[in-house]
């Protein structure tokens, strides 16, 4: 079964940064498409980034040139670096499992908070 587990969530000021972490079990993400969501509150789930398993990447044109996904396959971890955060990133994040570079897959974590204050 496969399982994911967010991290790294926090309250940071207006153009700081957070590192995002997402832990998989049950799977290797080398060889799995990978994502990251986000919801902010009364806002539908909407994509952040996301990573192919041959490493091609697809980032919203809201964090273009401010957000990284990255895939660590020592830790089995895929991890999102947010620079210049602003309030508009203020929501909960979601590491998401399979799919494909365009798609979801059916697989979520819990979710990590992220607050940006102004």
């Amino acid at each position: 079964q496969v399982q994911l587990m967010e991290s790294g969530g926090g309250l940071v000021q207006a153009g700081g940064s957070l590192r995002l972490s997402c832990a998989a079990s049950g799977t290797i993400i080398s060889r799995t498409a990978m994502g990251w969501y986000r919801q902010a509150p009364g806002k539908q789930r909407e994509l952040v980034a996301r990573i192919s398993s041959r490493g091609n990447i697809n980032y919203a044109d809201s964090v273009k040139g401010r957000f990284t996904i990255s895939r660590d396959n020592a830790k089995n971890t895929v991890d999102l670096q947010m620079n210049s955060l602003n309030p508009a990133d203020t929501a909960d994040y979601y590491c998401n499992a399979g799919g494909s570079l365009y798609n979801a897959g059916g697989v979520w974590g819990q979710g990590t908070q992220v607050t940006v204050s102004s």
